[in-house]
């Protein structure tokens, strides 16, 4: 039997690589800069706080089963803390947060948390 966690891993190294190249394929099919935005950083913090999240609540999932949807939560605020820490001073120098540099961040963002939340509801339904 496979582990779970390592498919995890898997899953989102893939994922998250093709948002990537999808990501920069837009960007240069826009004429807008690719490498810009400190988009490379980006998706690695998220891609290694989605694998270490997902890796707690992995490690926590039978002991605390009920406030693994706190926990979940927790992750979320974690992931945003560190966007406010690494990301958004550097976005904020010009006092505007362009739209580009919203979407470096964002993009990423949300598709390791759709990835999460699918992950953690198998989890939460086969652990009933």
């Amino acid at each position: 039997m496979k582990n779970p966690f390592i498919n995890f891993i898997i899953k989102a190294v893939i994922l998250l690589t093709a948002v990537f190249c999808i990501h920069l394929g837009i960007l240069h099919v826009l004429n807008f800069p690719l490498f810009e935005n400190r988009i490379i950083l980006s998706y690695i913090v998220n891609l290694v706080l989605v694998i270490v999240i997902f890796g707690v609540l992995y490690l926590l999932k039978r002991k605390y089963k009920s406030q693994l949807g706190f926990l979940f939560l927790a992750g979320s605020f974690l992931k945003f803390a560190v966007f406010f820490m690494v990301f958004y001073p550097f976005y904020k120098l010009d006092n505007n947060i362009a739209k580009l540099e919203f979407a470096a961040f964002f993009v990423p963002y949300v598709f390791g948390l759709i990835l999460e939340s699918a992950s953690l509801s198998k989890w939460l339904n086969k652990l009933d």
